[in-house]
């Protein structure tokens, strides 16, 4: 598993989003957007990361970010996840985990010994010029929000 870096293009994608309508990558031209990847929706880590973003919603829109939220859960199991916590940004379904596999994300994990393969927790801030401007993989699922504040306001 290698992750993309800052200065790699992001990969152009479409995914179903929880309602299952196609949402593209492309659709977000001229805006900035942080696709971020998480293990699996309704679980207590992505639920604390999820509201953290949703909490902070009014910032990121003000430092003119959109958020994509992406992982293998299916479109059904997202509008759950959705209506349950009231988020106020996209989730897209990547079933196949192709789109995880393009930015560099699905791969090894361990957890309570076991190992399997798996969409490894990470965000990507994709610029105007649809480049990777900043990768964010060294936070917790707590300060995931404060850590993308914290950069964007440092700008």
């Amino acid at each position: 598993m290698t992750p993309l870096k800052a200065g790699d293009t992001a990969p152009k994608f479409s995914l179903p989003d929880q309602d299952g309508e196609q949402v593209s990558l492309t659709d977000f031209q001229g805006q900035k957007v942080l696709v971020y990847f998480y293990p699996k929706a309704m679980t207590p880590g992505c639920t604390v990361q999820a509201c953290g973003l949703r909490d902070n919603m009014d910032e990121l829109h003000k430092a003119g970010v959109e958020v994509l939220g992406i992982s293998t859960d299916k479109p059904e199991k997202l509008s759950k996840f959705v209506e349950k916590e009231l988020l106020n940004f996209t989730l897209l379904s990547d079933v196949d985990h192709s789109v995880a596999g393009e930015f560099g994300v699905w791969g090894e994990k361990s957890f309570m010994g076991k190992t399997y393969d798996g969409i490894n927790r990470i965000s990507f801030l994709v610029g105007l010029d649809g480049k990777i401007e900043k990768v964010f993989d060294d936070f917790k699922t707590s300060n995931h929000h404060d850590i993308v504040l914290a950069y964007l306001k440092g700008l």
